[in-house]
């Protein structure tokens, strides 16, 4: 077999992939695309990794959310700035209570994609090709916009350089200066857990202030006004992938230019497939979503794929299972890595395995149930002996009603209030900073257990 190149995946069976019906137009894209800067660069996705293979020795944890969807129409600075916002503030959660770094990952600058269940859909009798996400097609219910358009990639790629360059002035602008941290309370979370937010604010304003006082260094000041904040999303379009894969001219190696992260989802995982193809190749940090349908042997061909030089902080393992059901699958899987002697990390997504249509006709995911899996999640990892790694959650800065449950107990009835999801339902900022806790609680718990034990 010869050295991978990044066309390698067009010989492989593709699957949740657009057909273009104007293939000249197509080629004229992927060109244009050919010819953009990459949107990240490789020294980035190497610290990122460098970081997940801390949080695989439990050295720090991974917090990853954003959109299920990114949308064209909902695009602006005030979304993009919210969602940091609740990011913030979820990283700070855990930080506090787990006592270990946070490494922040955004579903943001590339998540414009989605596999779907169906590849059509039906409504009035009406069938048409499903809304495959706004790189591809569009959300209208009409023949139209309907069609897979090649130029969607263009305004996909021009929407996430536009997200990256306001990211990172917040991040290095001094937007994310920690002795900030009471400016990032959004106006609406008035809430339990935003009060207790404001509560843990205070005393860590007050060890700041402590520390100003005792001389802090200038050099500790300015790790504290920065964070370091990366991009990821699945990599479904291979089409827009490709033409942004380039040569890192300092290592040699491929990078996927179009996010420092990218995935492979669980309708996508086929080890045999394109999409897998593709990803063994690049030298990002790979995510690889675990669904119920994952067996050990599929597991082990895919970690030998995706990490044959088994590196640390290259594949990280999404575990989405539903509530209820992680301790009938996680555990073999679990053991399949512990087989293989396998570096991983373990991340647990509770969205994507708790989907239901609500009495009122939306879909929903109930907070009750993305609760009880990450608990499940922590729980198996504390009886197996492995490491929880990480949390991976579709959320937004906005007040949404999609979610139901929560403090703020939103409703079957509450749901069309604002319903804005273009694809699957996020949890508004309230039920984030809610979860940021609860798995805090947990970090804390696991911690404490885990000194109890190394003093005995």
């Amino acid at each position: 077999m010869g050295e991978w190149q990044k066309t390698d995946w067009r010989r492989k069976s593709r699957v949740q992939m657009p057909d273009y019906p104007d293939q000249d137009r197509l080629a004229f894209v992927v060109s244009r695309l050919a010819s953009y800067p990459p949107l990240v660069f490789a020294g980035e996705a190497r610290k990122l990794k460098a970081h997940l293979a801390k949080v695989s020795k439990g050295e720090a944890f991974l917090l990853q959310g954003g959109d299920c969807a990114e949308s064209f129409a909902e695009f602006s600075a005030d979304s993009i700035r919210d969602t940091f916002k609740v990011i913030l503030q979820m990283a700070m959660v855990l930080t506090y209570g787990a006592k270990v770094p946070v490494v922040k990952v955004g579903r943001v600058a590339g998540q414009f994609a989605k596999p779907r269940s169906a590849p059509s859909e039906v409504i009035n009798g009406i069938e048409l090709p499903s809304y495959k996400g706004d790189i591809i097609n569009g959300f209208d219910f009409t023949s139209e916009a309907r069609v897979p358009d090649p130029e969607r990639m263009l305004q996909a790629y021009l929407q996430s350089a536009a997200s990256l360059n306001l990211l990172r002035a917040f991040s290095t602008g001094g937007y994310a200066d920690v002795h900030k941290v009471h400016a990032w309370t959004l106006g609406f979370t008035s809430s339990p857990e935003a009060e207790k937010y404001r509560e843990m604010a205070n005393r860590i304003s007050d060890t700041l202030d402590f520390m100003r006082a005792a001389g802090i260094s200038d050099e500790a000041a300015h790790t504290l006004q920065t964070v370091e904040f990366f991009t990821s999303h699945e990599a479904l379009l291979l089409d827009y992938e490709e033409p942004l894969t380039r040569v890192d001219s300092t290592t040699g190696q491929w990078l996927a230019g179009s996010g420092h992260m990218i995935w492979i989802g669980d309708r996508t995982r086929q080890p045999d497939g394109a999409h897998v193809e593709y990803c063994r190749g690049v030298q990002n940090p790979i995510g690889l979503k675990c669904g119920p349908s994952m067996t050990a042997g599929d597991l082990k061909s895919l970690m030998a794929k995706l990490n044959p030089k088994n590196e640390a902080g290259r594949l990280t393992l999404i575990a989405r299972f539903g509530a209820g059901t992680v301790a009938e699958h996680l555990p073999r899987l679990v053991r399949a890595v512990q087989e293989e002697g396998a570096q991983v990390v373990w991340s647990c997504d509770p969205m994507h395995g708790n989907t239901i249509k609500s009495s009122s006709g939306y879909k929903t995911r109930p907070f009750d149930s993305v609760l009880r899996e990450v608990r499940e999640f922590f729980a198996i990892h504390n009886s197996e002996a492995t490491i929880p790694g990480g949390v991976h959650f579709e959320m937004t800065g906005k007040d949404v009603t999609e979610c139901t449950g929560g403090v703020r107990a939103v409703t079957d009835e509450d749901l069309s209030d604002r319903y804005h999801t273009a694809c699957d339902p996020r949890l508004n900022a309230s039920q984030a900073l809610e979860l940021a806790f609860l798995v805090s609680e947990e970090l804390s718990a696991r911690r404490t257990s885990l000194a109890r034990a190394e003093a005995v």
